[in-house]
Order: C-alpha cells, then sequence, then structure tokens
C-alpha cells in the first residue's frame, strides 16, 4: 500500500494506492471510514487493477479547505491529477455511502465509466430525510440546528420507534452517530458536502441500458440499513447488466473473511 497527498484548490487530498495492474480501479468508502479500507483488495485484485482509493472531504486525513461544496467535477479532476489512468475509462467500486458516489459517477460521466461493484450501497432508494435535510434551504438549516441542540431530535426519534416508523437498528444506528457533539457536528459537514450526489435511478438505468455498463451489487442478508430488495427493484428492465448477490452478512462487507465474494464479483 502506498499513501500519498495531492493539493487541489486549497485543500490537501490524502489518496491510497494499492496492486500495480493495467487497469484503473477506483475505489469510494463508506461513510466515517477512509480510503484504506479497500487495502483488503490488493492481493485479490491488485495483478489486475492499480486500485486508487481517496479520503472524501471531512474524512481522515484529507483535509478540505473550499467549503460545504463538492462535486462530480471536483471528484474527476482530483481522481486525474494523482494518476493519468483517470484521464482513460476506468472501473469504479463504492462500499456504503461510496455506492451513492458511484452511481453518480456513472450518471454524469458515462463514457468515462467502465463498470461499477456496489457492496451494500446507499441510493438505490429514496431517503426523504437525507432529501430534506441537503438538499432545501429549510431542511438544512433545521439540520444544523438540531446537530447543535439535538435533544427535541432524540425524543422523536424514539416516538418514531415506538410506534414503529423507526426500526430499532435504525435508531441505534443513528443514536451511535449523533450521541457525541462532535460526531453531530461532522455528520453535518459530511452529509452536506456530499449533497451533490444524488443519483437518478431512472436516467440510470437509460444508461445501463444504452451504454451495456455492467453493474454487480453485493448486499449482506442481515443488513438492516441497505436492504437486498432495494437492488432488486434496481435491476428490474435491466437484468443482463445489472447483477445483485446476497451473502450471510450484515452491512459491513468491507472485511478479509468477504474478500473472495467481492473478488468473485471480477469474474463473473
Amino acid at each position: 500500500m502506498q499513501q500519498g497527498l495531492i493539493i487541489y484548490k486549497n485543500s490537501t487530498i490524502n489518496y491510497y494506492s494499492f496492486g500495480t495492474g493495467l487497469e484503473l480501479l477506483v475505489a469510494f468508502h463508506g461513510y466515517g471510514e477512509d480510503g484504506s479500507t479497500f487495502k483488503i483488495l490488493e492481493l485479490a485484485l491488485g495483478k489486475k487493477f492499480t486500485i486508487i482509493a481517496i479520503d472524501f472531504p471531512f474524512h481522515n486525513q484529507t483535509n478540505w479547505k473550499d467549503g460545504l461544496v463538492f462535486t462530480e467535477n471536483d471528484l474527476l479532476q482530483i481522481l486525474q491529477n494523482i494518476t493519468p489512468l483517470a484521464l482513460q475509462p476506468f472501473h469504479i467500486i463504492g462500499y456504503s455511502m461510496g455506492g451513492r458516489v458511484a452511481l453518480y459517477m456513472l450518471q454524469q460521466f458515462p463514457n468515462q465509466i467502465k463498470s461499477l461493484v456496489l457492496i451494500a450501497p446507499d441510493g438505490l432508494h429514496h431517503n426523504i430525510w437525507h432529501k430534506f435535510s441537503t438538499q432545501t434551504i429549510i431542511g438544512n438549516k433545521l439540520f444544523y440546528y438540531t446537530m447543535h441542540y439535538p435533544n427535541g431530535l432524540f425524543v422523536l426519534m424514539k416516538i418514531a420507534t415506538t410506534v414503529g416508523l423507526f426500526n430499532k437498528s435504525v435508531y441505534n444506528f443513528v443514536e451511535y452517530y449523533l450521541k457525541e457533539k462532535q460526531s453531530r457536528l461532522i455528520l453535518y459537514d459530511r452529509w452536506t458536502i456530499m449533497r451533490k450526489f444524488k443519483p437518478n435511478l431512472s436516467k440510470l438505468k437509460t444508461i445501463i441500458s444504452n451504454k451495456h455498463t455492467f453493474i454487480k451489487i453485493l448486499f449482506g442478508k442481515y443488513d438492516k440499513i441497505i436492504l437486498t430488495q432495494n437492488g432488486l427493484n434496481f435491476k428490474q428492465g435491466n437484468e443482463a447488466f445489472i447483477i445483485v448477490k446476497e451473502i450471510e452478512a450484515g452491512h459491513q462487507l468491507l472485511k478479509e473473511k468477504y474478500i473472495t465474494e467481492i473478488a468473485a464479483l471480477y469474474s463473473v
């Protein structure tokens, strides 16, 4: 594994490089994680691919100093600044939040993306709360306020869980990230800055059909946050180009014990 830094605008972008293959595989990590989580792919895929994984803004060692705006053009330019391989069409693998980013990159740059592998991906269903808090002025102001003064939010969440609007797993997931003030403030920054990456599933289906872009999606059977059914719904009408697989696991799929299943997505 090699680690590097590049200057982009006023920011410093941290990235990792794995493997020596002739094809480029760009890896997008999940919320609260970083590019080093993809090191597990090096042994299985490093001969075929050179794998580049950046730390997103407000994650790990990337020092973002350009406000709460980050776009697909920023991301593509950063990748092209890291390696000339990104000037040509390349492959993408995205985990969780990184899956949403991967889908949007395909939507915006359909001629630049050869294939997608998505691991427990966000972006295949419409989260009304995420949209409200990041895509609307009122919602974002309310989001900012509740991250600074969360007591009312916790009360509403408990009520919603009691009456069945939230399942317990979702409540525990949200509480984990919101119980500490610093975690709440960084959540606001991270969600807000990644708000531009909002895939349109109808457009994507058309692109996949027209471009014959292959997408392979891996889900955990016991994942209570990202559901396999979202992938099955997305697959409808594009069965020839979208493969959905489910394994005996939860949401945390970027682990050594699942590397065989992940690597297999590049051989079927």
